[in-house]
């Protein structure tokens, strides 16, 4: 079984920018409160993620490779609308790696970090370039992404 610990945060401008950066793109099967279901592209890869309920910054996840294809088509033909789109920056920093999404599509002008962590309770440092917190926000979830675009918050 697995658990995410993760926490989020609005980023500002900064070093994260020189990382090399990969291209996703997702979809959702489900984006009922207690579960989403995932699907992902990253380059040339699937993979299928169904996570559970938000506890705090804990959650149950499992993730599954599967065939580009079949992530390709499940993406075209059966996920909701509109597809989250990013970049994904990983950096590394005093032990942690952070994840830097840049949004583009209906979610463009979007950049949030994520540190994943190994308890609620741990202590980190932040990069200089991470601002407010905003992990128990659940505008920033992707999954609410779909139903509410950043494009159309005020």
């Amino acid at each position: 079984m697995g658990t995410e610990i993760e926490r989020k945060f609005l980023v500002k401008e900064g070093a994260w920018r020189n990382a090399g950066a990969e291209t996703y793109r997702q979809g959702y099967l489900s984006t009922v409160k207690e579960r989403t279901v995932r699907v992902r592209t990253i380059n040339d890869k699937g993979y299928l993620t169904v996570k559970g309920s938000s506890v705090g910054a804990s959650r149950l996840e499992f993730e599954y490779e599967i065939p580009i294809a079949d992530a390709e088509e499940m993406l075209d033909s059966l996920c909701e609308k509109p597809l989250i789109e990013k970049n994904r920056y990983k950096l590394d920093h005093d032990g942690l790696t952070w994840e830097v999404d840049v949004f583009f599509g209906d979610n463009e002008g979007l950049i949030v970090a994520e540190a994943e962590l190994q308890s609620e309770h741990q202590a980190f440092e932040r990069p200089d370039w991470v601002g407010k917190e905003v992990t128990s926000d659940p505008r920033y979830y992707n999954a609410n992404l779909i139903n509410n675009p950043y494009s159309k918050w005020q």
